[in-house]
């Protein structure tokens, strides 16, 4: 059976790149790191890194403990955190991440109704693009990410829950009052954009509707990740950008943007979670899971 305590110096060692910088990480002698790692490693019949005059490198065996390491530390952490405010009468903490579409469509609504049926509690929201979410749910730092569902097969390890479904609109603001309530992305090339950056699933499904329009993605266009600040530029300039309807909606209903149908648009965006398969939920990932699987609103 692995030594917690040896599982501690292996990840103290892992952060500092070093067994002298783990020693100092924790506070103890070099000897004592070297020995603790020597007896993990003899428990699990492996060699976990390569020792060098620069540092350390992980064996393929060393990443996967070190995977765990982190997933257990942040649990641990977690814990204490949780005992601490339960002595309060807080619940929680629920950390969670997603990509700033997903986030806004689904949590904001969701943490209205987990106000009402949980009363006091602590949750921590991070936006990340795709493909450091998965990292971060193995490494225990989040516990469930908010992401764009249906596009591909969630990685090993990983499973995947979708909550809502929202049409893509075309977005302008008052300077472009003029065009009409649907229109096709043949018409729009000589207009200027503003798109989105990062290579997720969100910008594959922008890119898709242009597929379906036999026309190129606009090259004369901003590139920008934050929403509120696309949604700024667009209302304040004539470009004009892609959104599902719910991320824009409160732009929409105060009559400061406009959505306009868009003919290519035969799809729409999936929206959902991402979690470790066969992990167990706290309390409050639970309640905000029955949430969004049972509120129409949503």
């Amino acid at each position: 059976m692995i030594d917690p305590r040896s599982l501690k110096v292996f990840l103290a060692v892992c952060r500092a790149g070093t067994i002298s910088g783990g020693a100092r990480l924790l506070n103890i002698s070099q000897p004592s790191v070297s020995n603790a790692i020597a007896q993990l490693e003899g428990t699990l019949a492996t060699s976990l890194f390569e020792r060098s005059r620069t540092g350390i490198v992980l064996t393929p065996e060393g990443q996967v403990l070190l995977r765990r390491a982190e997933a257990i530390d942040s649990l641990l952490r977690d814990a204490e955190e949780e005992m601490r405010l339960a002595s309060t009468g807080v619940v929680g903490p629920l950390r969670v991440g997603g990509t700033p579409g997903a986030l806004v469509s689904l949590l904001p609504a969701a943490v209205r109704v987990l106000e009402e049926k949980v009363g006091r509690f602590t949750l921590h929201a991070v936006e990340r693009p795709d493909h450091d979410l998965t990292a971060m749910l193995h490494q225990g730092e989040i516990e469930l990410a908010f992401v764009t569902t249906g596009i591909e097969q969630p990685p090993e390890g990983i499973e995947e829950m979708t909550f809502s479904r929202d049409p893509f609109a075309l977005i302008v603001g008052r300077r472009n009052d003029h065009l009409p309530n649907e229109i096709s992305l043949r018409d729009m090339m000589t207009m200027r954009w503003v798109l989105p950056e990062a290579r997720g699933a969100f910008r594959r499904q922008i890119d898709a509707l242009f597929m379906s329009a036999d026309v190129s993605v606009p090259q004369d266009a901003i590139r920008c990740d934050s929403l509120l600040t696309t949604k700024a530029i667009v209302r304040g300039s004539g470009r004009v950008t892609i959104l599902p309807m719910q991320v824009a909606s409160a732009e929409l209903s105060i009559g400061v943007l406009r959505a306009i149908a868009i003919k290519e648009a035969g799809f729409q965006r999936s929206i959902g979670i991402r979690r470790l398969v066969g992990a167990r939920q706290s309390r409050l990932g639970e309640a905000l899971i029955d949430i969004l699987k049972h509120s129409p609103s949503l």
